[in-house]
């Protein structure tokens, strides 16, 4: 395997891992399932592609510069539910309590507009804090 996809792979497996084992550990403490498991009850079995697996917010306020995760608390994609086909969103709330950032709404979005084109329903899983603050001066 090349350097190159050897360094994909690394990070395909952190962005997998959310917030990591022990903030996993804590949503399965309270009873509650990963972004990733709820949408893996949802689907038909091997049919998600993810999309913005490697998103990254890009806030500096309140230290969020030294806490960017892959995937910035949102897993994004489509599958099938019963054969049919599906955009979905699952908010994770191991990375900052899968809170609303830019990036992460531009993920929604983009399901969003490619259901929209295709004529697919979309399923959101909320699991959320709240927002982010956005200062971006994009408003």
């Amino acid at each position: 395997m090349s350097d190159a996809l050897k360094k994909l792979e690394t990070l395909r497996q952190g962005a997998l891992k959310g917030g990591g084992e022990e903030r996993i550990e804590a949503q399965h403490s309270k009873g509650k399932l990963t972004a990733r498991e709820r949408l893996d009850l949802l689907l038909d079995k091997g049919s998600f592609q993810e999309t913005g697996m490697f998103v990254k917010h890009r806030s500096s306020d309140f230290g969020l510069d030294k806490n960017r995760i892959a995937g910035d608390g949102v897993v994004t994609g489509h599958g099938a539910i019963s054969g049919r086909a599906v955009f979905v969103f699952a908010q994770d709330f191991t990375v900052l309590g899968g809170s609303l950032s830019e990036s992460n709404a531009k993920k929604i979005c983009n399901i969003m507009d490619h259901a929209m084109r295709v004529g697919a329903p979309i399923v959101g899983l909320n699991d959320c804090g709240g927002a982010r603050r956005l200062l971006t001066g994009h408003y």
